[in-house]
């Protein structure tokens, strides 16, 4: 049965989807991508900050920026995302209204705390929350309810949901949409646990003032516990729709479940044993633990290889479905005026670029000349600006209008808008990436800075000119969100995508339908990798005041 398009039985979970939805785009991509002009001119040597009521200083609008864009904009958009495709993949609505009511409400008060200190200069600290730079307890206590104890409120409906579908489906292997958001899920509770330590323990009090002083190498090795598995909480849900969905949205077909199922739960183990290699300047960390930790960066990429080839060849099958010859002519046979596929297929290959600049910083010898410049930051750009936030946009294609029972408008306006991205990040990746290149340091306020580099200019034209573009972008992807809001009610014209696998669904082995050896394996792991440096870091305690430098 349905009501206005919305199947009925699903009713509360699509509002509570599409209220995470709306605060992620209004909340965390507007308020981010306001702030990226100002941003990239500043690389330009132009300063608008001066001429801004609100925002003090570039480190502010630098703190906005990241919090809005990577932890506002991620954090709501994939809970909202990761509550429909649980509800769609069992089949059934999640356990507990109470839990999801609880989930939004949280995250909501997170979210005010957290922009009352960004607002008022209390937490001028950048998104990475380093000590000793000090912020005020609001931002930390509103970052950890609706990044970390909002999530997990999430993670505890869904198993609660998975659990009782399991008692209703004995013996059954989990849906495959279902089954990517569980092994999402499990990777973040896991990985948070880095972060909730470092902010229960340590920032909070220290913030309240009931601790003196804190340990700069100690928490940041807690913050890097959980901000590199971060990446994939980020990207994992882009995953599940470039597996499961876009093959379906491109004609085709899932080309090998038994890969997909390998790829994400290889992401388990492999995604928190790593962060130390964004410490490789750090004194006080042993080399043997920077040399594991490189190493095992470099494991990482196992299942992006194996995501690249399972998903390249589901969508080879859906261009030759849609009439595609040649080596290559599948790819100019597959829909890319539908602005949610080609907003997916942007987004990869701009990843395939992002993805292998990582390559360099996680390389131990590499990593020294670009570590701390602008190169990592156009890396960033790449990968999240791209994988993730192209192909959120592309889902929002789609999914509002499931959620709200409203088709899309503005069609070829939302089609520019993906392209358009495109170009802006493309651009302003390669200007940063080139500045860093030539020396310009990262989270700098290069417009004041005392030095120029006369061979980084050229770069910071591109990164303005990228910056600007995204910008306009931006305003065009929330012109057509709106319109289409406003639009008249109607069941959306497009079924929910969801891809059949090639086989036809055959039995897969035990083993790749199964969470918990994947999850005692990753605590081992990560114990083995982890322990020694924070053993190491209690050990010696260091103890320094906090700072407030803007």
């Amino acid at each position: 049965m349905e009501s206005r398009g919305i199947p009925l039985e699903f009713r509360g979970d699509y509002a509570d989807a599409r209220k995470h939805l709306l605060t992620a785009i209004f909340f965390g991509l507007v308020l981010g991508v306001l702030m990226g002009p100002l941003q990239a001119l500043d690389k330009a040597r132009i300063d608008l900050y001066q001429n801004l009521p609100l925002i003090k200083s570039y480190y502010q609008g630098l703190t906005l920026h990241g919090v809005a864009l990577a932890l506002i904009w991620t954090s709501f958009f994939n809970v909202g995302f990761l509550t429909f495709t649980a509800v769609r993949g069992f089949g059934r609505p999640l356990q507990s209204r109470r839990l999801s009511r609880a989930t939004l409400w949280i995250m909501w008060a997170g979210l005010a705390l957290a922009l009352f200190a960004i607002l008022t200069n209390r937490a001028t600290v950048l998104f990475t929350a380093y000590a000793p730079l000090k912020g005020h307890w609001t931002f930390y206590t509103g970052v950890a309810l609706f990044a970390v104890v909002g999530t997990w409120l999430l993670a505890a409906n869904v198993f609660l949901t998975y659990r009782a579908w399991k008692r209703d489906n004995p013996g059954r292997k989990t849906p495959l949409l279902a089954f990517g958001t569980l092994v999402t899920l499990t990777m973040w509770t896991l990985a948070t646990s880095g972060v909730a330590t470092e902010f229960v323990i340590y920032l909070i009090p220290w913030s309240l003032g009931l601790r003196e002083g804190i340990d700069p190498l100690l928490t940041r090795s807690l913050f890097w516990l959980t901000g590199h598995p971060i990446v994939y909480w980020w990207l994992l849900p882009a995953y599940l729709s470039w597996y499961f969905m876009l093959p379906r949205q491109a004609g085709g077909k899932l080309f090998s479940e038994s890969m997909a199922r390998l790829a994400l739960l290889l992401f388990i183990p492999f995604s928190l044993p790593v962060g130390v290699h964004h410490m490789y300047t750090d004194p006080g960390v042993a080399t043997h633990s920077k040399m594991l930790h490189g190493f095992l960066t470099f494991v990482v990429f196992l299942p992006s290889l194996i995501t690249a080839f399972t998903v390249v060849a589901s969508l080879e099958i859906a261009g030759r479905q849609r009439g595609g010859r040649g080596w290559l002519g599948w790819i100019r046979a597959l829909p890319w005026r539908e602005p949610s596929v080609a907003a997916q297929l942007l987004a990869m290959v701009l990843f395939t670029v992002g993805g292998a600049s990582g390559l360099i910083n996680a390389s131990y010898v590499l990593n020294l000349l670009v570590h701390n410049t602008l190169f990592v930051v156009g890396h960033f750009h790449l990968t999240v600006g791209s994988a993730v936030t192209l192909t959120f946009m592309g889902i929002s294609y789609w999914l509002i209008p499931e959620l709200t029972g409203r088709a899309l408008r503005g069609r070829r306006v939302a089609l520019a808008q993906v392209w358009l991205w495109f170009l802006g990040v493309a651009i302003m990746g390669r200007g940063m990436a080139a500045m860093g290149l030539e020396g310009v340091p990262r989270r700098t306020w290069w417009s004041q800075a005392a030095y120029q580099i006369a061979e980084a200019q050229a770069g910071g034209v591109m990164t303005a000119a990228g910056g600007a573009l995204l910008f306009v972008s931006m305003l065009l992807f929330v012109g057509v969100v709106v319109v289409t809001m406003r639009g008249a009610e109607a069941p959306a014209r497009q079924a929910v995508p969801v891809a059949e696998p090639l086989d036809g669904g055959m039995p897969v082995p035990v083993w790749l339908n199964r969470l918990t050896p994947w999850v005692v394996g990753t605590v081992v792991l990560t114990l083995l990798a982890w322990g020694p440096v924070v053993w190491g870091l209690l050990q010696s305690p260091f103890s320094a005041p906090g700072l407030r430098a803007w």
